[in-house]
This record gives C-alpha cells, structure tokens and sequence, in this order.
C-alpha cells in the first residue's frame, strides 16, 4: 500500500485496514492473513495509547512517519503489531488485531503449536507469534517488500459489513477513552478475536472522526 493510505486519520485507516493483507516472508517462506480486526489509538490525549507518557524511547517511531511498524512487548509475554498513522510528529497507531490466515497456515500451526484454523491469528499476540514478528520487525517500511513485511491492498469491505466497539484490554483506563469505538471487525468474521459487546454498525453517511 502506498504511504499515503496511512499518512491519514486514524479511525478511517483503522476501517481502511480491514480486507487488506498482512505479508510477511519468513526464513523463504511466505506467510500471509487477511485483516478482519483493527484498533485506533490516537495522540497524547487517548489515555489508552502509549502516546500519553509523550516521546519516549520505546513511543519515538509512532511519531514518526507513517506506514512504518510499531511492535511492543507486554504483559511480559507478548508482541504486538501497530501500524504507525497520520503526519510525522502526531503519535498515533492501528494495532492489528486478527487476520484470516491465507498463505503459509502450515509454518503458522507449527510456530503456534495449535491446529484450528480460525484460531491462529484470532488475536494481535497469536498473529505476531504464527507470522514471527518480534522486536527486530519495530519500525519496518510496511510500504517496502524489502522490509520481508508489508501489507496488500484488498476489496474494500462494505460499510453494512463493518462493526465497531470498544477496544479490548484497556484495564482501568478512564472515559471516555474505556468505551470510545475505536475497535473496527468485519461482521460475521470467524477470524476476529472476539465480538464486542456494544457493536455498532457502520453508518455510511458518517464521516469517520475522533470520537
């Protein structure tokens, strides 16, 4: 996808996203998913993004350009792949949350050591573990084949398809940013990591804004 796919607002990215394809290239072989789930975290002022501590060492790519890879570790245990949004100095990010596997399930099942299809990138720790991605794959040209990780343009998926809601995990982050529907899934997806309780269906006559 060119640069200026990403180098826009970060809720219509975050939709934008969905129906495209994760790639990524591992050890020769290629290894791809559909995108079915996607959260936005936008700015200083989200609460719930890594942006609030301001510019760090570990948030300096999200205020960097866009298009390029931002992959964190948590809860001691797991990966995450964001995708870095918006103009250069404006932190802000879309965490990919689960794909349709397509390309390489057989180097997936053996990384996850599980069998079920629909299970294996049905999360943003599951897919970062099935397709490899780690610290070395923080702040990758997702516009450059060369990075061995992109991602391909797809259908658009129809507003009466998409569904938002809260995101997931936030803990005790305070409101509005707890229930604020930043989280976008394809409905009906058996891929997505989980349905959100408070879904709402896209409405086409509504622009896309923060909040």
């Amino acid at each position: 996808m060119p640069r200026s796919f990403f180098s826009r607002d970060t809720c219509s990215v975050a939709q934008a996203l969905l129906g495209c394809k994760l790639v990524r290239v591992l050890d020769g072989a290629r290894l791809s998913g559909i995108i079915v789930e996607t959260e936005a975290y936008i700015g200083e002022e989200d609460l719930a993004c890594h942006a609030r501590a301001g510019r760090t060492p570990r948030t300096e790519v999200m205020y960097g350009i866009a298009g390029y890879s931002y992959v964190y570790f948590t809860y001691g245990m797991h990966w995450l792949l964001n995708v870095i949004t918006e103009g250069e100095g404006f932190p802000a990010a879309v965490l990919i949350r689960a794909l349709e596997p397509k390309e390489g399930l057989d180097v997936m099942r053996e990384r996850r050591g599980f069998q079920a299809g629909n299970l294996l990138c049905s999360g943003p720790a599951r897919l970062t573990q099935a397709l490899g991605i780690a610290a070395e794959e923080n702040a990758l040209d997702l516009c450059s084949k060369s990075s061995g990780l992109w991602i391909e343009g797809g259908p658009a998926i129809p507003d009466d398809l998409v569904f938002r809601g809260p995101r997931v995990g936030l803990g005790r982050t305070p409101e509005p940013w707890h229930s604020i529907p930043w989280r976008y899934l394809i409905q009906g997806s058996p891929f997505v990591s989980k349905i959100p309780s408070q879904a709402k269906k896209i409405d086409a006559s509504h622009h896309l804004t923060r909040g």
